[in-house]
C-alpha cells in the first residue's frame, strides 16, 4: 500500500488511480494527498481526495492522539522509539520534554510508567491544543502539564530526572538548556539526524561539549540507536546519555 494510516486517514503521495480502492483498507475512511512539507513548524500541504475533513484520532500502544493531518506531522517511522520511551522512566521520576509536540513521548510515559510529574513544553499553538486535547483523551491530568512557549525561555530549572528532546533540526542549540533543566545523575534523551560516518560520534561529542561548558560530567551513554534513516547517507538517531 502507498501511504500511511494515521487514523482513519490515509495519507498518499503522488498521483494514485483508482484512490477509492485505497478504501477497502482496513480502517480507513478518509484519504488525502500530502505535498510540500514547508517552514519552521514542517506545516505540511494536503489536499482531500475522499471523505470530508482532517481532524483524526490514532491510536498507537494503547494511547489516543488527537492531531489534524493537514497541520501536524505523523512519523511511522518513530513507532518503535515511542514504544521504548513508553517504560523507560521510573516509578517517581520528574520529566521535561523539551519538544513535545501533540505528546508524541510524554503522553506514552504518562499512561505506561509511573512518572510524578511530565512538564511538556510545546512552541506550536496548534499543537499545543492537541497535546492538551490529548492529555485528557489519555486521562493523565494529573502526571502531563502542558507548557505553551519556548523551552530555553519556560523551562523549569534543576529539576527532571530525564529531559526528553525528540526533535530534529537545530536541537544541539538547546543542549545547554537541557543540561541546565537536569538534576545530578538525570539523563538526557537526545535526537539529532546525522551522516553515516558521524552517527554516533557527532551526538555525543556535542553533548560532552555541552556537560563540560555547563561544569558537569558526561558520565555515562546509557544507550545508542538508529531510529529510521532521515535522507540517503543521514540517520534519525538518539543518545541516552547520563550527566552528573
Amino acid at each position: 500500500m502507498k501511504g500511511k494510516v494515521i487514523g482513519d486517514i490515509l495519507v498518499i503521495k503522488g498521483d494514485i488511480e483508482n484512490p477509492e480502492k485505497l478504501l477497502e483498507t482496513p480502517g480507513v475512511k478518509r484519504i488525502v494527498k500530502l505535498g510540500r512539507i514547508s517552514g519552521l513548524k514542517r506545516e505540511p500541504d494536503v489536499e482531500v481526495i475522499i471523505g470530508e475533513g482532517t481532524e483524526t484520532i490514532h491510536r498507537e500502544n494503547k494511547c489516543s492522539f488527537k492531531l489534524d493531518v493537514s497541520k501536524i506531522m505523523w512519523s511511522k517511522g518513530n513507532t518503535t522509539e515511542r514504544k521504548r520511551m513508553s517504560t523507560i522512566a521510573k516509578q517517581g521520576e520528574t520529566i521535561v520534554d523539551m519538544f513535545a509536540g501533540i505528546g508524541y513521548f510524554s503522553i506514552p510515559i504518562a499512561v505506561h510508567s509511573k512518572p510524578a510529574k511530565i512538564y511538556s513544553i510545546e512552541i506550536n499553538p496548534i499543537s499545543y491544543g492537541y497535546l492538551c486535547e490529548n492529555v485528557y483523551l489519555n486521562k493523565v491530568e494529573g502526571i502531563l502539564e502542558p507548557i505553551l512557549g519556548n523551552c530555553r525561555e519556560i523551562a523549569p530549572r534543576g529539576i527532571a530526572d530525564r529531559v526528553l528532546m525528540g526533535y530534529i533540526g537545530n536541537t544541539n542549540e538547546y543542549l545547554d538548556v537541557a543540561i541546565d533543566v537536569l538534576k545530578e545523575g538525570g539523563i538526557i534523551h537526545y535526537h539529532e539526524s546525522v551522516p553515516d560516518k558521524l552517527k554516533f560520534i557527532r551526538p555525543v561529542d556535542r553533548i560532552n561539549e555541552a556537560a563540560i561548558a555547563a561544569d558537569r560530567e558526561l558520565v555515562e551513554i546509557v544507550n545508542k540507536r538508529i531510529i529510521k534513516p532521515y535522507s540517503p547517507g543521514v540517520y534519525h538517531v538518539v543518545v541516552d546519555a547520563k550527566i552528573k
